[in-house]
């Protein structure tokens, strides 16, 4: 049993690891545990990483291993959000003093923020005729496309081609960070934007559907689930693993419109000296632990399996890490994916203010209005407790610093 992890169990349910040792895990957070280990199909137990905090319906930093069953709010509406980071054979002497016109063409390059607030307004958040670049992206995924909406004609409507390539809002982010040997790294996190949302709410209302048609009662509705051989699962699968791949391509068009962004502003031939690293952090995938193969479904966790690179990011003013992964099997061979919050967006609104979030911003290039506050780095644990608590998970390979952030 891992020296790391403690064990929650009340009688007659799944037990939990929770890898917590010296970070906040708040009450309504464990509470949410404790309902999701009454599900039926847990394999073994369920576990819960240091960034751990609450989520609708399932805990967010959580590892729920399931037998012939998923929980589509469990996966969440986000399908593939992850994390890309590349190394450049930049060094940090090698940026300008200021770095406003590397993120102004940055913002530029990729769409970021939200949809219309305003009826007839166009959406700054999407392409308004989608470039060649994207266009070659969304050839891979245009068949897989054209397969699901014969199944599910709604998705016809949703934002797609015009969101491949886009950030979206909220925590999600383009830096370009210098790592402890002073390189560049560009690092940037996003998901599977409208069509992926579309696609995880249309699930999560299929199986509460199921749910009352059957008569189950669950501890959550939210934990309303999918069976194996039932009328929707094989889609709910499919069509998750195409909004997966969405996700992924995603992150790849950004990466490589904002590396030549730092071309076209620097006015320096810049490569990725390493194989970018590009991971999910919310998904579903089947992997085998424990003698059984099983539904994995990583709600703001990443896997790392021996060997395996990952990317666990701080807050906006924090250090981030390159990690590799121990293979520890207790936690399903999986890790944090970033610090997780302390404060609802709401309150860190309330509770922080714009000289403080400008403080912990110092060296930083980025936005500097009240519409980011609820990201500012309070608002988040601290990262370095985080990553104690995760030191029998993964090994730490790389501690990047940001110097620029675009945020949606």
């Amino acid at each position: 049993m891992s020296s790391n992890a403690e064990i929650i169990q009340a009688p007659g349910q799944t037990m939990v690891k929770a890898w917590v040792k010296g970070v906040t895990f708040d009450p309504n957070a464990r509470q949410q545990v404790v309902n999701m280990a009454q599900m039926p199909f847990i394999h073994k137990w369920i576990a819960v990483m240091p960034d751990v905090h609450l989520g609708k319906g399932a805990t967010i930093g959580s590892v729920i291993p399931t037998l012939n069953a998923v929980i589509p709010a469990a996966v969440g509406v986000d399908l593939g959000c992850g994390m890309m980071a590349a190394k450049t054979n930049l060094t940090a002497s090698q940026l300008p003093d200021s770095l406003t016109a590397l993120r102004h063409e940055i913002e530029r390059c990729v769409p970021h923020g939200g949809g219309p607030k305003l009826r007839g307004q166009r959406d700054k958040g999407a392409w308004s005729n989608a470039p060649a670049d994207v266009q070659h992206a969304w050839s891979t995924l245009d068949a897989g496309f054209t397969a699901l909406c014969e199944k599910h004609p709604f998705l016809k409507n949703t934002n797609n081609l015009n969101h491949l390539g886009t950030l979206g809002t909220g925590n999600h982010f383009i830096e370009i960070c210098i790592d402890e040997t002073q390189q560049v790294w560009v690092m940037l996190h996003s998901g599977s934007r409208g069509v992926g949302n579309r696609i995880g709410t249309h699930f999560i209302e299929q199986a509460k559907r199921d749910m009352e048609r059957q008569f189950i009662q669950l501890p959550d509705q939210e934990l309303a689930y999918l069976r194996e051989g039932s009328e929707h699962f094989q889609d709910y699968v499919e069509a998750v693993a195409w909004a997966q791949d969405f996700a992924k391509a995603n992150r790849a068009v950004m990466m490589q419109r904002t590396l030549k962004a730092m071309c076209d502003v620097l006015k320096l031939p810049i490569t990725a000296e390493v194989e970018a690293i590009n991971c999910h952090h919310n998904y579903i995938r089947l992997e085998h632990h424990y003698g059984k193969d099983v539904w994995v479904t990583r709600k703001g966790a990443v896997s790392a399996r021996k060997g395996e690179l990952g990317i666990i990011p701080g807050s906006m003013g924090a250090r981030s890490y390159i990690v590799r992964g121990l293979g520890n099997e207790e936690s399903f061979c999986s890790c944090s994916h970033g610090a997780g919050r302390v404060m609802s967006r709401t309150e860190a609104k309330k509770r922080v203010s714009m000289a403080e979030h400008l403080e912990a911003l110092q060296g930083v290039e980025c936005r500097q209005d009240e519409a980011v506050l609820d990201e500012t780095p309070a608002a988040y644990k601290p990262i370095e407790q985080v990553m104690a608590a995760q030191n029998d998970l993964v090994e730490i390979m790389h501690t990047l610093k940001q110097v620029l952030c675009v945020k949606g």
